[in-house]
């Protein structure tokens, strides 16, 4: 594919050079080859995800409006003169939805490193401030407009982004590394003849771009990439996110020194353009930081395996309810006969059967009862007030029942132990808790027998 794209690049632009009076016609010709590869793939289900390549092709089909309402625009000398002229303006727009599509495409494939994407973005973003100062101001002529500048400012910044993006792509080394080198290399030539005006490097654009949809693994650019190692930031990696951010207030006080008079407008593009993605950067941060909080509140009140409230948390709501009006109840619930299931199906079975004996304790207690896991084979029910009519006989029934686990049937019994204590009566946790674990093993003789 590359033998014959390279081939391909070297007959267009062969042509392109000999074409004398015909030049505009190959250059219509090189500027339409996209949209043809484009539409063939679009109509074989080449692309599984069409919304972003829909967009591309409709970025394609202004541009092909764009040569054939101004064919002089390449070989005039106009490309990249920020004339602010209509074809400018198309070149502008077509770009725009070459940018969206980018954008949907790197957003699904790249959720899972979302902020290093971000990042990357940033870092491209202030890439184009260097790159106007030093590749683009120069060539501007007499001709330039202020609507011009700012046009085609945007657009380099914009592309310098995507320049970024599809590095941080290619540096994850997931399918479709084919695919995103095309579709690098079109952004560079485009971002060389936006910068110094190379007609011939944007009709290379065009080549490369043509033979993005005809890659093999096209298909996985579009596709979110698994989960890996979470990326850890180091220091480095702050620094040159803070050199980038300072780069373009820096080279406008530079600018402004000499006189410049696009300064002030490419720091306000520039900022206007990186703002953005910085504050959804520290959204993301501190989202993730909530998350990570809640994680950990709910892994220090919550029992790992069954999903119940752990030791900690029980202790601590018998201490709220004897402090409170209606005092407490509570059921220490020991299984029968879980030993042997661990014994002969393994302790994935049995941990198994553990979530489903709290799904069916969770199930038959009352609204505002609380189920926690004490540890093995042992859970607690705290209820408020005296003990509710019947809730140890739905236990047991509930529990009698046979679990369907993955490794076949099994049956688990209970005992329950239940104490009370009314308000105001002095007692402890500790000695609620015992009562109810004596009572529980007064029960097991009953239960054998």
């Amino acid at each position: 594919m590359r033998a014959i794209l390279l081939l391909g690049a070297a007959v267009a632009m062969i042509v392109h050079a000999v074409a004398g009076t015909a030049r505009p016609v190959a250059q219509l010709l090189i500027v339409a080859a996209p949209l043809v590869s484009f539409g063939y793939a679009l109509a074989t289900r080449r692309l599984p995800r069409q919304r972003p390549w829909l967009l591309a092709m409709g970025g394609l089909v202004l541009l092909v409006v764009g040569q054939l309402s101004w064919p002089d625009q390449l070989s005039g000398g106009h490309l990249g003169k920020a004339e602010g002229s209509a074809a400018d303006f198309t070149l502008f727009a077509a770009h725009g939805l070459f940018l969206m599509g980018t954008a949907i495409a790197l957003r699904r494939r790249l959720a899972a490193d979302a902020g290093g994407l971000i990042d990357a973005a940033v870092l491209g973003l202030c890439a184009g401030g260097p790159v106007w100062v030093w590749a683009v101001e120069p060539h501007l002529t007499e001709a330039a407009t202020s609507t011009g500048e700012m046009l085609l400012m945007v657009d380099v910044f914009a592309i310098c982004g995507v320049i970024g993006c599809l590095i941080r792509m290619a540096a994850a080394r997931a399918p479709g590394r084919a695919t995103m080198t095309y579709l690098a290399a079109t952004a560079v030539f485009t971002l060389a003849a936006l910068t110094a005006g190379w007609s011939t490097s944007l009709l290379l654009a065009f080549v490369t771009i043509a033979a993005v949809p005809l890659q093999r693994d096209v298909a996985a650019v579009t596709e979110p990439q698994p989960v890996g190692e979470p990326s850890r930031r180091s220091g480095a990696h702050l620094v040159w996110l803070a050199a980038a951010l300072g780069a373009n207030p820096l080279l406008t006080v530079v600018q402004i020194l000499r006189g410049s008079s696009a300064a002030t407008l490419m720091l306000a593009v520039g900022t206007l353009l990186v703002i953005p993605l910085v504050l959804l950067r520290f959204h993301r941060l501190t989202t993730q930081r909530e998350q990570a909080e809640r994680t950990l509140a709910h892994q220090a009140s919550h029992d790992e395996l069954t999903g119940l409230r752990n030791r900690r948390h029980m202790m601590a709501e018998i201490d709220r309810a004897l402090a409170g009006p209606d005092g407490v109840t509570v059921l220490l619930c020991d299984l029968d006969g879980f030993k042997p299931i661990n014994d002969r199906y393994g302790h994935q079975t049995g941990d198994e059967a553990l979530r489903v004996v709290a799904a069916r304790l969770t199930a038959v207690v009352r609204p505002g009862d609380v189920v926690g896991r004490l540890g093995g084979d042992e859970f607690l029910i705290v209820t408020h007030g005296p003990e509710p009519a019947g809730l140890a006989d739905r236990i047991r029934e509930s529990l009698r029942s046979p679990m369907a686990l993955t490794a076949g049937s099994v049956t688990v019994g209970v005992t329950v132990g239940t104490a009370s204590a009314p308000p105001a009566a002095g007692l402890s946790r500790e000695d609620l808790v015992a009562r109810a674990d004596a009572a529980m093993y007064a029960g097991k003789p009953a239960r054998a027998a």
